[in-house]
């Protein structure tokens, strides 16, 4: 039996840390080594981090990023690597280009991968579909590559591809199939969102299938920003199903046999298919490294998968990712809460302790004279099955001579919004000196539903530095708070947050229903306008009401010039606020 070893480097880099991303790189190479690799594969763009968005614009960023490459391949003895890194003017020689292509010249970036062994970087590999929706701005720092190496190593052809380009089935994974590649190493940073993970282990095993390669998939893992990275890299044979699954949202090293003879077996079997190369002119160069296969004395593998998550359950797992990651990546140890004694408050804290500790979990409750007997009773009962410090800081003093300084202005103006504004504002303004005075990063508390309508107080419930669940519609919110309750020993969000009509307590009596449709009403609403671009008419359609329907669009519309000044917050749906919807914030345009 010819087999070939893997180990794939499921790893939480950082963007910018180009040192620490080093070491990790050769922490893990070291593993890969005990294990016996025959190659050992990271993520892409392993040693800049994902995305690294304008560092690309830097000169000396750049010189760093190649310098750190080469510091990675002195690492790499005693077995072969492919790592992600940003390649400049590294497009194929003039002796191996294509009439049809133009060498590279040397200011051209490209989002690359490097084959190395023996420390010698044996050849790279360009990203060829360069993905320019959503979050992605890859055609904004990239050029497409043109080169398709097939490297021969312990007599196993393989042939790596990034990430987007094996989304396509012209793409390089077909001319890699009918070059000869058994197997095709496809390197990752791929963000979570919603079902993304279930539609992408069917894509690839499509491409397994259809080219006859054994396909492994490498993610990398942990949080950037607003992105989150889930992981759950994957090995698929040529049959289209699962060998070994990585773990979710955690570092993980994947280490595999494969059965390169079954490979060779099924393409017996089926006859050796041949592909034309797809709409990428490429040049195809063969790597010789070791072209016999010689067995190695090792260990036996027992694979063993890691445990699969239902949606909701990743989407939980994420949100505690990126919070840990963004409070950590940026310096910050501890962080501080606004509580309401609400739900979307409640599940932020509980979010917040699962991915730092209680300890580093500060709690403010901010009492008003419209705050309830039930807000008091519930935010401490929540704080004492948390166990996270509680400070209660009273607004009614302050609040109270904001409206004496500014009577003389509002003279004969009936109180409205402005009283309500101001108070959240004060709550702002609290959060913000504590977090000056303590050092603690503020979380803020504002779901989707708010937001996208801009139910939400510039400068108040908004000021912050990450909001946890931007992107978590509110029948979500009770959804998270329902599950989190489930897995515990005891419920941690008390039962009367949950059951409670959502109010802000701005004003006697206040429901958020007073201003919104109902949450069931509201978030289909959004999901067809926000996410989904669909037109009034078609919305309508779906059941809902035509005056409903054009309130709703109308709020999401005029609150554009919100949600420019609000903090970034963690995406979990395929389309989030910020960079998956760019609009203008001044725009004449209506649809209704």
């Amino acid at each position: 039996m010819r087999l070939f070893r893997i180990a794939m480097v499921q790893m939480n880099p950082t963007v910018g840390d180009l040192e620490g991303n080093v070491r990790r790189i050769a922490t893990w190479i070291r593993e890969a080594r005990k294990a016996k690799a025959d190659l050992a594969v990271f993520p892409e763009l392993a040693i800049t981090g994902y995305p690294p968005e304008d560092l690309l614009l830097k000169p000396r960023f750049l010189a760093d990023n190649r310098r750190a490459l080469e510091e990675v391949v002195r690492t790499c003895r005693d077995l072969a690597a492919v790592v992600g890194y940003v390649g400049q003017g590294d497009g194929p020689p003039p002796s191996l280009a294509h009439p049809m292509v133009v060498p590279a010249g040397r200011h051209e970036l490209y989002n690359a991968a490097a084959v190395i062994a023996d420390q010698r970087l044996v050849t790279t590999y360009e990203k060829q579909y360069l993905p320019n929706y959503g979050v992605f701005d890859e055609s904004r720092y990239f050029h497409p590559g043109r080169r398709i190496p097939i490297v021969v190593l312990n007599g196993t052809a393989f042939s790596v591809n990034v990430c987007e380009d094996i989304w396509f089935p012209e793409g390089p994974c077909r001319t890699q199939a009918a070059a000869g590649a058994e197997v095709i190493v496809n390197i990752n940073a791929s963000p979570f969102h919603v079902g993304k993970s279930r539609f992408r282990e069917q894509m690839l095993a499509t491409r397994a299938r259809e080219n006859g390669v054994i396909v492994t998939y490498t993610n990398q893992v942990g949080g950037q920003d607003e992105l989150v990275f889930d992981g759950n890299s994957l090995i698929v044979d040529q049959n289209g199903e699962v060998v070994l699954r990585g773990r979710v949202f955690e570092e993980d090293l994947l280490v595999a046999d494969l059965n390169i003879a079954a490979v060779a077996r099924a393409r017996l079997a089926h006859g050796r298919k041949k592909w034309p190369a797809g709409r990428i002119r490429a040049v195809v160069e063969r790597v010789m490294l070791s072209e016999s296969y010689r067995p190695r004395k090792r260990a036996k593998l027992i694979p063993s998968n890691a445990t699969q998550l239902n949606s909701l359950e990743e989407v939980y797992r994420a949100l505690v990712v990126g919070v840990r990651d963004y409070v950590r990546k940026n310096g910050f140890q501890q962080v501080v809460i606004g509580l309401s004694g609400g739900i979307d408050s409640a599940l932020t804290a509980v979010i917040a302790g699962d991915a730092l500790g209680a300890a580093n979990v500060l709690g403010v409750f901010m009492p008003s004279p419209y705050t309830s007997r039930e807000s008091h009773e519930d935010v401490a009962e929540l704080a004492r099955r948390l166990r996270i410090e509680l400070h209660t800081i009273p607004i009614t003093a302050p609040f109270t001579s904001y409206l004496e300084s500014l009577a003389p202005s509002f003279e004969g103006r009936a109180a409205d919004t402005t009283e309500e504004n101001l108070q959240a504002r004060i709550r702002g303004n609290l959060l913000m000196a504590l977090s000056n005075k303590l050092g603690h990063l503020v979380l803020t508390t504002g779901n989707k539903s708010e937001m996208s309508v801009g139910y939400a107080t510039l400068y108040g419930d908004m000021a912050g530095g990450f909001a946890v669940i931007k992107d978590v519609p509110k029948t979500m919110v009770y959804d998270l708070a329902h599950l989190r309750n489930r897995m515990g020993k005891t419920s941690v969000i008390p039962k009367r947050i949950m059951d409670r009509p959502p109010s802000a307590e701005l004003k006697p009596n206040q429901k958020d229903e007073d201003t919104l449709p109902p949450y069931s009403i509201l978030d289909p609403i959004l999901k067809a306008y926000v996410e989904e671009d669909r037109a009034p008419e078609e919305i309508m359609d779906m059941g809902f009401e035509r005056e409903t329907v054009a309130r709703v669009i109308a709020m999401v519309d005029r609150s554009e010039y919100k949600r420019r000044q609000a903090p970034i917050g963690i995406k979990i749906t395929h389309r989030a606020l910020g960079k998956d919807r760019r609009m203008p914030v001044t725009n004449g345009y209506r649809t209704i």
